[in-house]
């Protein structure tokens, strides 16, 4: 064998070993893949993971209620913290009279003089006043819900739909759509039944929770007498009135802001409470439809659910 037969030899053999080495390693890693369990997948970051949850806060989830509608709604943020049939339009009873109270604010001063007339005087009670007596919208409106006056938002809503030209219907309806209430309508300023079947004023709990905050808004010395157990208030006569909260439990509610209580045959037991959760963080509870006394019970169990929620607490 020449010179040049033993090169072809050497490359051959140089080339098979390396075919060789090739396979082995090829092998040991097809032997990796095969019984070496691979990595588990990567999760993306827990914050970029969207778990479906109940949007009820903890807090309200054992709250008992006789009422047939309910509302905790945050005035700071929009916010519903809890809600039970809270759009259901609803007689209101007398807290139609914080619509005839707002439909006033938005079109007359507050020294507006206001004479109460003598049709008025006849309505049901609760009323306290005479035909001819004369007091400034402001004065009138404190005792009006304070003491739920019917004598008192007949006159009130009577001299505002004057001063625009309109029926007393119109201008209710007016304050309902200048906050977009949608559920809201009244036939009269008191609230009081117009038949067995036909409430004085409708509802829902959502809108009343809304205009309970614009009327704060519009006139907080107005919405701060109803948080007194009496509200007080001299005519233009110079006639002494002093007027008891119809809402026996303003004490019992921590940082008060409004309060207002309803109560008729078709609308059972009605209640408004605003109070504030923290610095300038007012909270709106609203009960429709529950009894004459459970309105009570209910709105105080709605507060301490609410109080219990921002502190991250599931009750107090």
């Amino acid at each position: 064998m020449d010179s040049s037969d033993l090169q072809k030899l050497a490359q051959r053999t140089r080339s098979l070993r390396e075919t060789g080495m090739t396979l082995v390693v090829v092998s040991l890693l097809l032997t990796a893949f095969l019984f070496i369990p691979l990595a588990p997948k990567k999760m993306p970051p827990s914050s970029s993971i969207t778990v479906a949850t109940s949007t009820e806060p903890s807090a309200f989830t054992q709250v008992p209620l006789e009422a047939q509608a309910a509302i905790v709604y945050d005035l700071a943020t929009g916010e519903t913290l809890y809600e039970k049939n809270a759009d259901a339009q609803l007689p209101l009873a007398s807290l139609t009279k914080i619509l005839a109270v707002y439909a006033a604010l938005i079109q007359l001063s507050l020294d507006t003089p206001i004479t109460i007339p003598a049709d008025v005087v006849r309505l049901e009670g609760p009323r306290t006043f005479s035909a001819g007596q004369i007091f400034s919208l402001s004065d009138l409106a404190r005792l009006t819900l304070t003491a739920s006056l019917n004598d008192g938002a007949a006159a009130i809503i009577e001299a505002t739909a004057a001063s625009q030209n309109r029926s007393q219907n119109e201008a209710l309806a007016a304050a309902a759509a200048a906050l977009n209430l949608s559920q809201t309508y009244a036939v009269n300023g008191s609230g009081l039944d117009m038949s067995t079947n036909i409430s004085g004023g409708y509802g829902s709990a959502r809108d009343i929770a809304r205009l309970a905050g614009a009327l704060i808004a519009e006139s907080p010395t107005i919405a701060e007498a109803t948080t007194q157990s009496f509200a007080e208030a001299v005519s233009a006569g110079g006639t002494h009135f002093k007027v008891k909260n119809t809402d026996p439990m303003i004490d019992t509610i921590p940082h008060l802001l409004f309060s207002k209580t309803g109560f008729t045959d078709l609308a059972g037991g009605n209640l408004v409470l605003v109070f504030d959760s923290g610095i300038q963080h007012p909270i709106a509870v609203v009960v429709l439809g529950s009894s004459k006394n459970a309105r009570f019970t209910d709105g105080t169990a709605l507060v301490a659910a609410t109080l219990a929620h921002f502190a991250g607490i599931s009750s107090l």
